[in-house]
């Protein structure tokens, strides 16, 4: 995914034909916003990417998965999820010792499953932002 798909406030300043600063300190704006609903999600429970994107009324899935793959490492990047459950690849053990300690309800696999690995049980575990979440962002 390019920089071109984030909103405009997520993408790094360019001057000239430099191609963007993503290692600065400076943090674009619309990161800020989806990493602040990242801390906000309580353990245990888990938004997707739309989800997130919904909540703060801007952008999409892919563009706070691209936040998340960005910057996310100092957040709890394991509660902002996809839609199907599935665990994030390339991080799936270290996303399930999180769950497991967090008490997030999982779904047993499936024997088809790759790797054997569980699935998040989304219909009980997803957060909708509730009351926790009034009057932030």
């Amino acid at each position: 995914m390019s920089e071109q798909s984030l909103p405009e406030a997520a993408r790094p300043e360019q001057t000239g034909d430099a191609p963007p600063d993503l290692t600065g300190d400076a943090l674009p704006e619309y990161a800020e916003r989806v990493l602040d609903v990242a801390e906000m999600i309580p353990p245990g429970r888990v938004m997707t990417y739309g989800d997130v994107a919904e909540w703060l009324e801007t952008g999409g899935p892919r563009q706070v998965g691209r936040v998340m793959a960005l910057y996310g490492g100092a957040v709890p990047w394991w509660r902002v999820v996809r839609a199907d459950g599935v665990l994030l690849p390339g991080h799936e053990l270290r996303a399930l010792d999180h769950y497991r300690a967090e008490g997030t309800p999982l779904k047993a696999a499936s024997r088809a499953a790759e790797g054997h690995l569980p699935r998040l049980d989304m219909r009980r575990a997803r957060w909708d932002g509730g009351e926790r979440a009034q009057g932030h962002i």
